[in-house]
């Protein structure tokens, strides 16, 4: 077939299809249905049972089992660490409950859009109407149609009675399609411009039609669609991406330290056993075993912090991915816009006056040149909007209002001039009609009769003989100025109408086409949907974040550029779907980087556009509310669907949706994405230079050991202890930061470099000289009060060791506390920040020396974390362990300051 089935005319379509318009018969329709399948979305599910062990297959994840299995054996073998077998353990499992849980979401975009398919089907079989299961249908069969059917399949319209489909779950766009059977001209339409075609999952809103199907199941639109999803590489999000690298990298560290420590130990002629439990040791010491739930903690809470704002989360990298984003890709109706018709320009007397207010909103002005001008004033702009009020079929309530959204937009222009239905009798009425282009009534007001018609202005001035002046006087009317200036209405993308009046003889009560002469021309209306006020100011916000905000929209190409204009997105280059599908590879990323405003789009276009837009390093996040969406939103770093006019499909293949359909909540969210990064590095900034602490109190004592006899001895903590290290802290020190309020200025700086890598200068640094700065207190107070404990190489008081290992945890921790209060600020000095801001960090910093006092008073806990209660007299000492690692980071962010340098 050497042109699409939009471009045949009805009878063509017929003979392509070897059918006709007494249906096919049985047998015949058998045949096809086993050639090409039966009517459905097919896919196939990922069992369950896969997708949980898909979760295992992380770095982090086996390594951490690994040495849960380690572990566990030393336990077995009669060691203490089997605190750390089932912490670890634990960990992995949470973490892949919620990996299984996220993956399972997946899968719902392909559900949502299985169920959108019709059940059964009106129609045409061996000359007799009859209902079959949907999925029976076939190329060829010949569907009949009333309003309020969906259509089960992509059908060609060749009937049709004042038909108008919804095509809103498929498009986005609100406004019922009328359809015609004429074929269409043109290469590559999207479906928005294929008028005499209808797609499956779609309804008609009103009118009947008879049908012949063209596509069935996975060729549809839909099945496209489909297919598209199930292709979509969802990929890993820009942190997911960096915390795989970070992790690969961090292990392998992690096991050449170990391997060097335990040959280094055997090389000193240590025992084996010995040489492996301190090479454990370092392992459990310098794995961030709470990294993981950390990480999920801080997404999680700026998940239920964007909620508030209108912003759900549905899956959790999504809260940073944000942070992030260096381009958003918006839908424009609803999204950018009201998704209301609204009258914004109107033309009486000769005069053009601004109209405020938008929406259901009936407070408004009207303006010359910015100074309202009020219509009850002036004869002429009252008798043009009681003419589109009064010839209107809409009706406005108190919450908004029903029918067509054009007559919609007239009702509120004249409710701003505060006319009321009552007191005018409508008694007659033309309809409009496609052809015509016009609408008329005949209603009677004050005992006068009139005519009052609207439609296409080049309709209706030639109905028209005379016009108004400002003050209602009648004069002679000349069609060109009333034609230029609905032309300058027009560039401007606004749909404009013209209105005419004429009073008929008091006994005139019919109403007929040929009445419609002579009348008196009253002006011009245009109307627009709006740009939001609040989506115009966020696009601004976007522009200072150093973010692009590019307009994506299925409208007519000079309605995206002048709504974007008034937006103030740049507006100077407008590509159409049409220009995109000719486009090469290159061709294509030139243009997503070039161009910010794409009208007439397809669902692969939008798709492509993300993927270009990626190709250049960019993060993109993509909005959407429609099933053609869902391709783009699962490809897309981000996707974003609409919480209120999206659909099921839509919303089940994005990131994040937005409960009130507005773009500045994007730009909320933003902030909060940034605020969570922010977070991010400060728990890894805290975390593993702590990690690193206890990883260098194991490798500095076998390194001692052969010179300091008390390091060969016991190590300066016992695994368990320094297990206990991690998890309080993980608990108690690093969650707290996540609490931090926001920083000032987030949204004054561009989103950070896509690349931006976890371990960096900055990094390397802090977990140096903060390692460093934590460990050697702890290595001094061991050997200060522990050396004793050993004479010539032999324990000769094991209670004075196990105090000094005491002494030495406690030491840890005010280290640690030295530098948590620090942490707060990645640069910042914390004589900056008001120290009683996050209560949460304090009430950690309290809790955690509680809880250090609980072997003290319970001999149990005692044993099984081998300390003992010292004299008091250590104190003093123990406590000036807080000072180093405080002056360390101070100084090292007091020198960053002062050189400008910012490694992260």
């Amino acid at each position: 077939m050497s042109k699409p089935w939009y471009g045949l005319a009805a009878e063509e379509v017929l003979r392509a299809l070897e059918t006709s318009e007494s249906g096919l018969t049985d047998e015949i329709a058998g045949a096809r249905l086993a050639q090409v399948g039966p009517n459905e979305i097919e896919f196939k599910k990922t069992p369950a049972w896969v997708r949980f062990l898909r979760q295992f297959n992380d770095p982090m994840v086996i390594i951490l089992l690994a040495t849960a299995l380690v572990t566990g054996v030393l336990t077995a073998l009669g060691s203490h660490m089997l605190p750390d077998t089932i912490v670890i353990v634990s960990v992995v499992l949470l973490n892949a409950i919620l990996g299984f849980v996220q993956e399972g979401k997946a899968e719902g975009a392909l559900d949502a859009l299985r169920n959108m398919m019709v059940q059964e089907a009106l129609v045409v079989r061996d000359k007799d109407q009859r209902r079959i299961p949907a999925r029976e249908l076939v190329p060829g069969d010949l569907v009949v149609l009333e309003g309020g059917d969906k259509i089960p399949a992509d059908v060609r319209f060749i009937e049709t009675s004042n038909i108008h489909v919804d095509e809103s779950s498929l498009t986005g766009e609100s406004v019922p399609v009328k359809k015609t059977i004429q074929a269409i001209s043109g290469e590559d339409l999207v479906p928005g411009d294929q008028t005499n075609t209808g797609f499956s999952g779609t309804y008609l809103t009103q009118g009947t039609a008879r049908a012949i199907v063209v596509e069935t199941g996975m060729q549809t639109v839909f099945g496209r669609i489909a297919d598209m999803v199930k292709a979509a590489d969802t990929g890993l999000t820009p942190l997911q991406r960096k915390m795989k690298e970070f992790v690969h990298t961090l292990i392998i560290a992690i096991l050449l330290v170990g391997a060097f420590n335990f040959g280094y130990g055997i090389y000193l002629g240590y025992s084996t056993s010995y040489s492996f439990l301190g090479a454990v040791s370092l392992v459990v010491a310098a794995i961030p075993e709470m990294l993981p739930a950390l990480v999920t903690s801080i997404l999680a809470l700026s998940g239920v912090v964007m909620a508030g704002r209108k912003a759900l989360i549905r899956k959790l990298p999504a809260a940073e991915t944000l942070g992030a984003t260096s381009v958003i890709c918006s839908d424009k109706t609803g999204t950018l816009t009201e998704n209301r018709m609204t009258v914004t320009r109107v033309y009486a007397g000769g005069q053009i006056y601004d109209v405020t207010g938008t929406g259901f909103d009936i407070e408004g002005e009207f303006r010359i040149e910015g100074v309202a001008q009020p219509p009850q004033q002036r004869s002429s702009i009252m008798q043009l909007l009681e003419c589109g009020f009064y010839c209107n079929n809409a009706h406005l309530s108190g919450k908004g209002g029903t029918g067509d959204p054009t007559e919609l937009a007239l009702r509120i222009s004249g409710a701003k001039a505060e006319l009321v239905v009552d007191g005018v009798q409508r008694l007659e009425e033309i309809p409009f009609d496609s052809s015509a282009k016009y609408m008329a009534v005949l209603v009677e007001t004050a005992g006068r009769r009139l005519i009052l018609a609207k439609g296409a202005p080049e309709v209706i001035v030639q109905m028209c003989s005379s016009t108004l002046d400002p003050q209602g006087a009648t004069q002679p009317f000349e069609s060109q100025i009333a034609l230029y200036t609905a032309q300058l209405f027009a560039r401007d993308a606004l749909r404009t109408l013209g209105f005419a009046v004429k009073e008929l003889p008091a006994g005139d009560s019919d109403l007929r086409h040929e009445d419609l002469t002579n009348m008196c021309f009253v002006g011009l209306q245009g109307m627009i949907d709006p740009p939001k006020q609040s989506a115009i100011e966020a696009v601004e916000q976007c522009r200072g974040a150093g973010i692009r905000t590019v307009m994506i929209t299925g409208d007519h190409p000079d309605t995206a550029q002048a709504v974007a204009r008034q937006l103030g997105i740049d507006a100077e280059r407008v590509v159409t779907g049409t220009e995109l599908s000719h486009m090469s590879e290159t061709e294509l990323e030139e243009a997503a980087a070039e161009v910010s405003v794409f009208a007439r789009v397809a669902p692969e276009h939008k798709k492509a556009i993300a993927e270009a837009l990626q190709a250049r390093g960019l993060v993109v996040a993509m909005t959407g509310d429609g099933v053609n969406d869902a391709p783009a939103l699962k490809a897309a770093d981000i996707g974003v669907a609409m919480g209120i006019s999206g659909t099921e499909v839509a919303k089940e293949s994005s990131d994040m949706v937005l409960a009130d359909d507005n773009f500045a909540t994007i730009v909320a969210a933003v902030e909060e994405g940034r605020h969570a990064w922010n977070n991010l590095q400060k728990a890894i900034l805290y975390t593993l230079p702590t990690n690193a602490a206890q990883a260098l109190l194991i490798m500095g004592a076998i390194l001692l050991a052969a010179f300091v006899p008390v390091f060969a001895v016991r190590f300066v903590l016992e695994p368990v202890q320094i297990l206990w290290i991690n998890l309080l802290d993980s608990v108690l020190l690093t969650m707290p930061l996540m609490m931090e309020a926001k920083e000032k200025g987030l949204l004054d700086a561009p989103p950070r470099p896509a690349k931006t890598q976890i371990i960096n200068a900055l990094f390397l640094q802090r977990v140096v000289v903060m390692g460093l700065a934590i460990a050697l207190p702890g290595f001094l107070i061991y050997h200060h009060f522990g050396s004793p404990a050993v004479v010539d190489g032999v324990l000769v008081n094991e209670l004075l060791l196990t105090q000094a290992q005491t002494a030495a945890f406690w030491a840890i921790l005010l280290a640690h506390f030295g530098y948590v209060i620090s942490a707060r600020s990645i640069y910042g000095s914390f004589f900056s920040i008001n120290p009683f801001s996050n209560y949460w960090l304090l009430a950690g910093i309290a809790l955690s020396i509680a809880i250090r006092f609980i072997p003290t008073v319970v001999p149990q806990a005692a044993a099984l974390f081998r300390t003992a209660e010292f004299p008091a007299e250590w104190w003093p000492l123990i406590l000036l362990c807080f000072f180093p690692s405080f002056i360390a980071i101070e100084s090292d962010k007091l020198l960053r300051r002062m050189s400008g340098k910012k490694g992260w």
